[in-house]
């Protein structure tokens, strides 16, 4: 029979991460570790490089910084708790704690979907319509998107928040196999009927994840159609090229969020499976985005370097003026 914790704040999940095996936790604190530092830092590279050159400072580039930020917030949401409970050998996570994880992983996931729809419509326009593109993407209407991915990620994190974990009870096992507090777990765990939990979770899904897939495609098929009809190769060349970064991104993130999805569909009962495959989205994907904007954008590697040479300069002026006082 399930005993029901009778007060919320009484809660403590444990976190049962990736293994069990005491040698194979420095190996993931590592790992991890160095991922995490990677997505931060490349990031905040694409950022700040964005943000020192007035050239970059198009509706293109406007977005992409956006999504660098979301990036970082969605992987700080879940890989510090993992890397502190691995560190401290303590698979604790509180009630409180485990309810803001998920308010700000589905924020962060749902953000990132948007700002990818946005981006996609960004491409559109820059190709089908060209001579109107900066009349089309003024600055109030870049806004006037960001703002809207923002206003339907917070609803959305509120209302699954609200409705779905926040009325539920739990009983006395609270073991997650997981690495983060993910919604679908937590819902498996409570001793409530989760009926309207599950149907929240698919029409959420269905509608914040398919939605915006459906504009993505659609965006690319009037791509395609003008594409094919440019007549020169160096312009079809550019066009592809214009689409390409934004089209690795998008295929990384749904193909992992397929993986997801597939591995607890075929696998029910062996969620370590799905926590693998959830580092794809939730880490892999955060990190590489970065290295796909800049590695074939020469607008991104001149400003990068224009960031290193001013990094380069403030740090050998701070060396003189130590060198001064010695």
């Amino acid at each position: 029979e399930c005993k029901i914790v009778e007060f919320k704040h009484y809660y403590n999940f444990l976190l049962l991460g990736f293994s069990q095996e005491p040698e194979l936790q420095a190996l993931i604190f590592g790992l991890f570790l160095s991922m995490y530092l990677i997505t931060v830092f490349g990031n905040l590279l694409i950022i700040l490089a964005v943000s020192s050159d007035a050239h970059l400072h198009t509706p293109m580039y406007f977005f992409l910084t956006n999504l660098s930020f979301v990036d970082i917030c969605f992987t700080s949401t879940t890989i510090p708790k993992m890397l502190w409970n691995v560190q401290t050998q303590s698979k604790v996570i509180t009630y409180e704690g485990c309810i803001t994880q998920i308010y700000f992983f589905l924020l962060s996931a749902v953000l990132d979907i948007f700002l990818l729809t946005v981006m996609a419509y960004d491409r559109f326009v820059a190709i089908c319509h060209p001579l109107h593109y900066m009349v089309i993407m003024n600055p109030r209407l870049c806004f006037l998107l960001v703002l809207v991915s923002w206003t339907i990620s917070i609803l959305n994190s509120l209302l699954q928040k609200t409705l779905l974990v926040l009325r539920l009870s739990f009983c006395t096992d609270l073991e997650i196999p997981h690495f983060f507090c993910e919604i679908k777990q937590i819902v498996q765990l409570a001793c409530d009927d989760t009926l309207l939990n599950d149907t929240i979770m698919y029409f959420t899904a269905v509608l914040l994840g398919g939605g915006p897939l459906a504009g993505i495609l659609y965006s690319y098929s009037k791509i395609m159609f003008s594409i094919h009809g440019i007549s020169s190769p160096q312009g079809k060349y550019k066009a592809v090229s214009i689409c390409a970064s934004h089209l690795s991104v998008v295929f990384l993130y749904y193909c992992s969020s397929l993986g997801v999805y597939l591995s607890s569909a075929t696998a029910p009962h062996n969620s370590h499976s799905s926590a693998t495959a959830s580092v794809m989205y939730t880490v892999v994907t955060p990190m590489l985005n970065p290295f796909i904007y800049s590695l074939r954008n020469k607008d991104i590697k001149r400003a990068l370097k224009r960031v290193i040479h001013i990094k380069r300069e403030i740090v050998l002026a701070l060396e003189q003026k130590l060198l001064f006082f010695d």
